[in-house]
């Protein structure tokens, strides 16, 4: 059961209304884990502009940014976040069910896409203390270090989406994905 109040975006004011109509303007929807953001105007003030400006002048493709969504929710238990970026990454990245899998193991078939989820699972498990030699991977795969400071961008994004959603005990509003299920994440949402 949520523990954080959702802001019902029929009824906000000022400051709020526009970021929560912003918020439908950016992803087609306003997304339960926005309506508890929106308890904190400034909170999801930030998280829009940190989307927005990745999403707009990042250079990781979506596909990469959605799989890293994905390896993060994971390792991080985040069923709500699993369940929005295995919807997202197959409906706006295009990525298959079996690449959404794949991703939250960390791996993927891309090579380039491999080194970002490499540098991603360092980055998660070592708390930012990724190694030269990781670096040096990284740099070698052809992650420009550019790109290396996108990537933990976007960790350190999707880390505050997760523990925001755990700790406020978000109302799942995507297709369920359980981080338990790690063949086919779609299989309990099949008739």
């Amino acid at each position: 059961m949520q523990v954080l109040p959702s802001i019902d975006p029929e009824i906000a004011g000022g400051e709020t209304a526009q970021l929560l109509t912003a918020t439908h303007r950016a992803l087609g929807v306003v997304p339960n884990l926005a309506k508890v953001m929106a308890n904190n105007p400034a909170v999801l003030k930030g998280y829009l502009a940190n989307v927005n400006i990745l999403g707009a002048e990042g250079t990781l493709p979506t596909g990469v940014a959605e799989r890293i969504a994905l390896l993060v929710a994971q390792e991080h238990k985040s069923d709500y976040c699993l369940s929005a970026h295995s919807f997202r990454g197959i409906n706006l990245a295009g990525l298959s069910v079996a690449e959404v899998t794949r991703a939250r193991a960390g791996e993927t078939a891309d090579p380039w896409a491999a080194a970002a989820l490499a540098l991603t699972t360092a980055v998660v498990r070592r708390h930012g203390a990724v190694s030269d030699d990781q670096l040096a991977m990284a740099r070698h795969a052809g992650l420009s270090d550019g790109q290396i400071v996108e990537i933990v961008a976007h960790v350190a994004l999707n880390v505050l989406t997760t523990y925001l959603a755990t700790a406020a005990r978000v109302d799942i509003d995507w297709p369920l994905v359980r981080h338990t299920d790690q063949e086919d994440p779609f299989r309990s949402t099949r008739c």
